[in-house]
């Protein structure tokens, strides 16, 4: 018997959607930082046992959008809330905000199962995270509640025998031994991406976006050439910094992840060019993959 199922992570931005997905599949597929808005696209991890393919669903976080990119973001938070078999609706016990209307109303009402994860308990306390339970409980009666802490592993291995005594019997979607649906280029995009958000402050890393034009490998070496396009002249300068030092350690801190992640050797070559508020412009944001 073979069980196989699309099990789909919503949930906030920051409430550590993509650090569970690391988490769950063993390997590090999508970017993390403190930052909001860190996932911009839907990504899909394809987990493989002998009996088993679970294909979790990572999407950017909910939020009001106020601006194009934004829109196409919460497309596909919308997307995956057509075509799941399970729901694993992650919450920040640290946030204190009110969870969106729309997305509860939408997991109550949907026929799949919903498991609540009750996240960053290391960081809190017995009596928050009983309430916490308790408020989840009245949210949504029907979904299963588990406190974990993703970063930590913390009950996190309780997981997947959970999904899959919920998923139901089919061969594998995918091949056995793939892991995702995105390609190389856009792990190469991810990997600079992540280190611009984690290296500059304010607006910057929002107004940035990253294109592979070249990924060549030769006796060994992959070649990547990569354009950063960022909205306005000033964050060109930024990007660059004095005498180019700020790129440079961008440059170098994604090779070395790279590196790690295609276990092979990576020679990079960054540039910086401006594609005018890129992220109101419907042709560019198609151009850059958000439909």
């Amino acid at each position: 018997m073979h069980k196989a199922g699309f099990v789909n992570i919503v949930g906030k931005p920051n409430a550590g959607k993509s650090t569970l997905l690391n988490q769950l599949m063993g390997e590090k597929l999508a970017i993390v930082t403190q930052k909001a808005q860190t996932t911009r696209h839907r990504i899909f991890g394809i987990y493989n046992e002998e009996d088993l393919q679970i294909v979790f669903s990572d999407t950017p976080g909910v939020l009001e959008p106020k601006y194009g990119l934004q829109e196409k973001m919460m497309d596909f938070v919308k997307d995956s809330l057509q075509d799941a078999d399970v729901f694993l609706f992650i919450v920040d016990i640290l946030d204190k905000t009110e969870p969106f209307d729309f997305l509860v109303e939408k997991l109550n009402k949907i026929p799949v199962p919903v498991l609540i994860l009750v996240n960053k308990i290391d960081a809190s306390n017995q009596e928050d995270l009983e309430k916490a339970m308790e408020m989840w409980h009245e949210r949504i009666p029907k979904a299963e509640i588990l406190p974990i802490s993703a970063l930590k592993g913390f009950n996190t291995e309780v997981i997947l025998p959970k999904l899959k005594s919920l998923l139901p019997e089919n061969p594998p979607y995918y091949d056995k031994d793939q892991y995702t649906d995105k390609s190389e280029r856009f792990f190469v995009n991810e990997a600079i991406r992540e280190k611009i958000l984690l290296n500059y402050e304010k607006e910057i890393p929002y107004s940035v976006e990253v294109v592979t034009e070249m990924f060549k490998e030769k006796e060994g070496i992959i070649f990547i050439d990569s354009i950063i396009y960022v909205e306005r002249d000033t964050q060109k300068g930024i990007i660059i910094g004095h005498k180019g030092e700020a790129i440079k350690k961008v440059g170098t801190e994604a090779r070395l992840d790279l590196e790690k992640f295609f276990s092979k050797k990576i020679h990079l070559n960054l540039f910086v060019k401006v594609k005018k508020d890129w992220r109101k412009n419907d042709r560019d944001l198609k151009n850059f993959g958000y439909r």
